[in-house]
Parts: C-alpha cells; structure tokens; sequence
C-alpha cells in the first residue's frame, strides 16, 4: 500500500504530488492519457503562484521555458486597462506566459527526482472506500492507498465514480482554442505579444484571439456570434477554423494546418465539499469556471499547494486529523470567489454587448485607471490579495509574507522567522534581517501564509497551539 494516490497528471496533480514527496509521503500518480497533449492552453502563471513556485525552486525551470515576450499584466474582462501588481510588493508583478504542457513537463522532472511513480495511460475504471484505505482500479492494475485526491479534471472519473454532485450552471457559449499555422495572414493579425485586450477582435459574425508564437504558429481562439456553435464532444476541423479566421480577420488569413484544437465552454460548477472520506477533490475537478484572466490553473496549483502540507503532515503523524478540516474551510471559499469573478467578468467581455453594458464597460474602464480600483482588481485577479481566515489577533496572520528569502522554504516545512530578537532560545526560530512591515517575530507556513505574527510581546501559547508548530518540532 502506497500513502497517497492521485488521479491525474496535469499541473494541479503533479504539484501534490511534488509538495507530498517533498514531506516524505510516498505517491503514485495516474494519468489516462499515454501521452501529454503539446497544446497552447492555460499558459498564464500569475503572480501569487509564480512566488509559490519560486519557494521550491520551481520558478526558474518554467521561466527558461516561458514564452519570450515583454512583460505582460494582467487583465479584467479583457477591459483595456493592464492591471498592476507592483503595489503589491512582490518580485513578480507579471504573468508569465507558458504553455501548460511546458509546466506539466517541469513539474514532472520534480517530482521523478522525489521519487514520485507516474503511471501513464492507465484510466481509473473503480474507486472503493474502507475506514483504512482506498483502492483504485485501473485496467489490470489495482493500487491501495490511505488517501486519494482527484485532480482529474473537469470531467473527473473520480468524481463521477463516487457519485459527487457538480452543481452549478452550464455554459452559455462553446469556442474552440487551437494552435494554427497561417500560410497567410492580413494586416489585422497581431504580430507580438501585447495586453489581451489587443490581441482580441470582434467581427459581424464572430470573435477571435490570435497571439503570435513564432514564425507562422499562432494560438487561436474564436467562436460565433449566433451561439449555434458544434457540440463540446465534437471535433474541431480545419474548415471550421479557416470559416472562424475568415470572418474575422479577412479572406487573406488563411490556416494551413491545425496542430491540436479542443472546445471550451464558460460554465460555472464546484462541489459542495472537497473531501468525500478518505477522498480529496482538487483543481477542475473541484471547480470550473469562465477562462476569463487566467484563472484556472493557477487555482487548481494553489490548491494543491493548500493541501499537501496537510496531507503530509497528518499521515506522517505530525498533526491531528482535524487539521485536513482546513482544506475545506480555506480553499473552498477561495474556489467561489474565483467562480464569482468570473462570473462577473463574463458580462463585460462577452461579444456584441447591449448598449447598455457598452455603456457600463466605459465607465468600468474608467474606474479601472484610478490607482485603487487598479489595484484592488490586480490583488484579485493576481491572487496576491488573498488570505485565509486564521485565527490570531496580529493583522498579517492568514496573509502572504513577501520579501523573505525563498530558499528558506526549499524543504517544504513552515519556517519561524524571528528578526526583533523577541523568541527565547530553543524555539528553533531562523534569525532574520528585519524586512519592511513585517512584524518582528511570524510563523510562515509551508504555502507562505502567516500562521502567527508578533512585533513585540510573543504570546507563546498562541505560537505553540498552531499546526505549524508541530510540524516545525517534528523535525
């Protein structure tokens, strides 16, 4: 029996499954596709998971296979206004763009390195539950663990297995995305990388997105106007991406071939509870939503870093059950504000708008350039404004801790960062230059979350009654 098996091999899966190596927790990875799909999808790394990535030493691996560009900021509902981290304070004000198969990739060297078994072309057929364990079937192959997570995807096998409603609403529109080759174009078509809001364009009979990757490759995105688009299950083929190309970019933009192409919908849905027994659900197969400012994969990833130290610290026996009750209780709210902002965003970026949200998209765009709403919406959207709801009184408590030297977090375990020399000795504090605005004594979590802060009188039992504690001890 193998501690932890996760279903899936995508971006949020191989993340769990690097945090749960990295704690010494032995897993073992199934994915149903024999091999990775090589397609232009999900590239967009924002901020707060580019820090997250960076604790590991994972940030640089994915920066030398980013997509060359200028810096590119982020964007709400496509509105033409960037967003702007740098208020923030952070070392990673832009999105980094990379295809998602390039992060899988990475990710994957990592988590071969930990020793982690990535089993491919083995789809999950059966999922039993007891009080001890869980039992996968897969083809011929059957494995036992005492945990397993979902992170298979929107469609998750698991999930369906089991029985897990997925409430929520079904898309309203399916567009295609396709990585293309033109053997010709017009001057309509974008020729560098730019702000979103650039790189779209609207047309009489239908919407497009191209953005260039070099040479006569480009990542296309499109649809109709009447929504009477194919069915999701349905190929994708030439001549309906040579039609979507030609309305909106003229009859000179031709494809000559369709690399890969997949459907997408904007529908909304998310599972009630992310645990069902020994089961834990993660990534799309948790939530979905619009793709609007590049969410998905970044939430997903942010669950999984969420979760991993928990899982670990549990089934090694450094924390008590009740600590996995905070999976729930923290990311759950974190998937449905993400769900509602992109739910907001559908109205402002949808194509042909009434006049009346024309309108409301002017006035919104002029909100956006005052430095406040700027900002607020840069936090939202980056994921650099969120925090957990920790019990403490100190006002860092359950927020990121910026400008700390990330190699402190290598090992994957909280770390106790005392620069005000207020700790007493034998606590196992790393001492630390003191950094602008942050207090002088905080306990950070392994995901880089404060779970308990000072500045001059420590409240030591405060300190030691927090999960971080323990693990911190366990050495």
């Amino acid at each position: 029996m193998t501690d932890v098996i996760v279903v899936g091999a995508g971006p949020t899966g191989l993340t769990l499954a690097c945090e749960l190596a990295l704690a010494g927790v032995d897993t073992v990875v199934l994915e149903r596709l024999p091999d990775r799909i090589r397609q232009t999808k999900g590239g967009a790394i924002q901020p707060r998971t580019q820090e997250l990535l960076e604790l590991r030493g994972l940030l640089e691996p994915m920066r030398a296979r980013a997509m060359a560009s200028e810096p590119v900021n982020g964007h709400f509902a496509l509105l033409p206004v960037p967003l702007d981290c740098t208020a923030w304070d952070t070392a990673h004000p832009h999105v980094l763009s990379i295809p998602q198969w390039e992060v899988e990739e990475v990710l994957q060297e990592r988590a071969a390195e930990l020793g982690v078994k990535v089993l491919r072309d083995t789809p999950v057929t059966s999922v039993e539950q007891s009080e001890h364990g869980v039992t996968v079937t897969a083809g011929e192959r059957r494995v036992s663990a005492r945990c397993l997570v979902a992170c298979d995807g929107a469609h998750s096998t698991v999930r369906k297995l089991l029985g897990v409603p997925f409430p929520g609403r079904p898309g309203t529109f399916t567009a295609v995305l396709a990585d293309v080759r033109l053997a010709s174009v017009s001057d309509l078509v974008p020729t560098a990388h730019g702000h979103i809001s650039t790189l779209t364009r609207e047309a009489e009979e239908g919407w497009g997105m191209l953005l260039p990757l070099g040479g006569d490759r480009y990542r296309f995105t499109g649809g109709g106007m009447d929504g009477d688009a194919p069915a999701r299950d349905q190929p994708v083929t030439l001549e309906e991406i040579a039609g979507l190309l030609r309305r909106v970019y003229g009859e000179q933009t031709v494809p000559a071939e369709v690399e890969n192409a997949s459907r997408f919908s904007d529908a909304t849905r998310q599972i009630d509870n992310y645990r069902a027994g020994r089961v834990f659900f993660a990534g799309d197969a948790a939530h979905i939503h619009p793709p609007y400012g590049g969410q998905g994969l970044n939430l997903g990833m942010q669950d999984a870093f969420n979760l991993g130290w928990k899982l670990a610290a549990v089934l090694r026996g450094h924390a008590s059950a009740e600590l996995l009750d905070t999976y729930q209780t923290e990311r759950h709210p974190a998937g449905a504000w993400v769900l509602h902002i992109t739910q907001a965003q559908r109205v402002f970026a949808a194509p042909r708008p009434s006049a009346d949200v024309a309108e409301l998209r002017e006035v919104f765009t002029g909100l956006m350039r005052l430095p406040e709403t700027n900002r607020h919406l840069a936090g939202l959207m980056s994921g650099l404004s969120h925090a957990y709801d920790l019990p403490g009184t100190h006002p860092l408590t359950g927020h990121r801790v910026p400008g700390l030297d990330p190699a402190l977090f290598r090992s994957g375990r909280p770390v106790l960062l005392d620069a005000a020399g207020i700790l007493p000795p034998g606590l196992g504090a790393v001492a630390a230059d003191p950094v602008s605005g942050l207090p002088g004594a905080v306990l950070v979590r392994p995901d880089g979350y404060a779970a308990w802060a000072a500045d001059t009188d420590a409240d030591l039992d405060a300190l030691t009654a927090d999960a971080c504690w323990s693990l911190l001890r366990a050495g």
